[in-house]
C-alpha cells in the first residue's frame, strides 16, 4: 500500500485555482512541476510507490496529485536541506475531508485517504449533485451530509 502526504495548499480556495496557478507557473518557468518543502520524508520508498500529495483547501482535502518523485536538495537561500516533491501535472478532486491546520506536511495511510470524486457527480449521490458546492460544504460542517 503506497503512502501518501498532506499539505496545507496557503492562498487557493478550490482545486480550480490550484491548476490554473499550477499551469501558469509552468508556462511561464516552463519546467517540471515541483513542490518544496523544508523536510525531507522518512518514508520515501512507501510514498514512491504511488503515494499522492493531498492537498488542504479551507479546512478539507479537496484534491490530490500523485507523486512522481522526491528529491534533496539545498536551498540556495539558506542553505539549509530541504525536499523537492516532483508532482504530476493531473490534479485529481477527492471527496471533501475535513482536515486541520498543520504546519509543514503530515502522512496519510491509504486506508484513511480520501477517495476520489467521480467526475462530474458531488461524490454524495444524485440528491446534492445540483447543490453549489458552498451548499454542501455548510451542510458537510452541520453534519448533515
Amino acid at each position: 500500500m503506497p503512502l501518501h502526504l498532506v499539505k496545507l495548499c496557503v492562498g487557493v480556495e478550490t482545486p480550480d485555482q490550484l491548476r490554473a496557478w499550477q499551469h501558469g507557473r509552468r508556462e511561464v518557468a516552463g519546467a517540471a512541476l515541483v513542490h518544496t518543502t523544508r523536510m525531507m520524508p522518512r518514508r520515501r520508498d512507501a510514498i514512491l510507490e504511488g503515494g499522492s500529495l493531498y492537498w488542504v483547501m479551507k479546512g478539507a482535502i479537496r484534491c490530490r496529485q500523485p507523486i512522481l518523485d522526491l528529491e534533496a536538495i539545498t536551498d540556495p537561500d539558506s542553505g539549509r536541506s530541504a525536499c523537492r516533491i516532483h508532482l504530476d501535472p493531473g490534479i485529481l478532486d477527492t471527496e471533501h475531508w475535513p482536515w486541520r491546520p498543520f504546519q509543514g506536511w503530515r502522512y496519510l495511510v491509504a486506508e484513511k485517504a480520501p477517495p476520489d470524486r467521480i467526475a462530474g457527480t458531488a461524490g454524495e449521490g444524485d440528491e446534492t449533485g445540483a447543490m453549489p458546492e458552498s451548499l454542501r460544504r455548510d451542510l458537510r460542517d452541520l453534519g448533515l451530509l
